[in-house]
């Protein structure tokens, strides 16, 4: 932002034991200026905010009421109990999830995932940008050539935590590809199951066409 007179988009103070008095990630852009900062109590929660408010009217910025709040990192051994409880920071959503620990036993944990905001974007994208049943012109492998690069992004930047949460793009992809094989060969013109018969044959014999079908077993195994 300008140093002139402004409103901080948004601020999430989150109550968590973390090792250190607080931690903060801020992401910065021209749609967004975020700041996340953990906190080990209440106490300590109202007098990082009340120094960030300070803070901010030192620069004649001021905090947006609307999109700050208070989040509790609810988790195993946390027993605290509070409104809200989780907060979407870089297009992960971060809240309470069931996770597994070394001896195979189910806990709470306070983790990030890819949010439902960031999924529906990128569904977008396949639908409204990509438009593969206008690329008819286009061999498979040279959409696996332009496509690859951008599946992989994806998957390595969603796909760091839960990557399961990212298998309903990747199928969403693959319904795409499946709609450009209907247009493509007159012989698959409004048979949607032997088109997605076919993308699957194809998947089988050459797993690593599209990068995402490396990380989808169901689409490469034989039937």
């Amino acid at each position: 932002m300008s140093p002139g007179s402004g409103v901080l988009r948004s601020i999430a103070i989150c109550n968590a034991s973390v090792a250190s008095s607080a931690r903060i990630w801020r992401a910065c852009g021209p749609s967004h200026n975020l700041t996340v900062v953990h906190c080990r109590s209440q106490r300590e929660v109202e007098s990082m905010r009340a120094s960030i408010e300070r803070r901010l009217a030192q620069c004649r910025l001021a905090l947006n009421l609307e999109k700050t709040r208070v989040v509790y990192c609810k988790a195993t051994g946390r027993t605290g109990e509070w409104g809200c409880q989780s907060f979407d920071f870089l297009g992960y959503t971060f809240r309470p999830r069931s996770s597994r620990n070394y001896r195979g036993e189910l806990f709470v944990s306070f983790s990030p995932a890819m949010s439902r905001k960031s999924a529906r974007s990128l569904r977008q994208i396949v639908r409204r940008r990509w438009r593969l049943t206008r690329r008819t012109h286009l061999s498979l492998n040279a959409l696996a050539r332009r496509l690859n690069p951008i599946i992989s992004g994806w998957i390595n930047y969603y796909g760091r935590f839960r990557r399961s949460e990212l298998h309903a793009v990747l199928n969403h992809i693959n319904f795409a590809l499946v709609r450009w094989v209907m247009r493509k060969f007159k012989r698959f013109a409004r048979r949607l199951t032997r088109a997605y018969a076919w993308l699957r044959a194809v998947a089988r014999r050459n797993p690593t066409l599209f990068v995402h079908w490396q990380y989808q077993g169901w689409m490469t195994r034989a039937v």
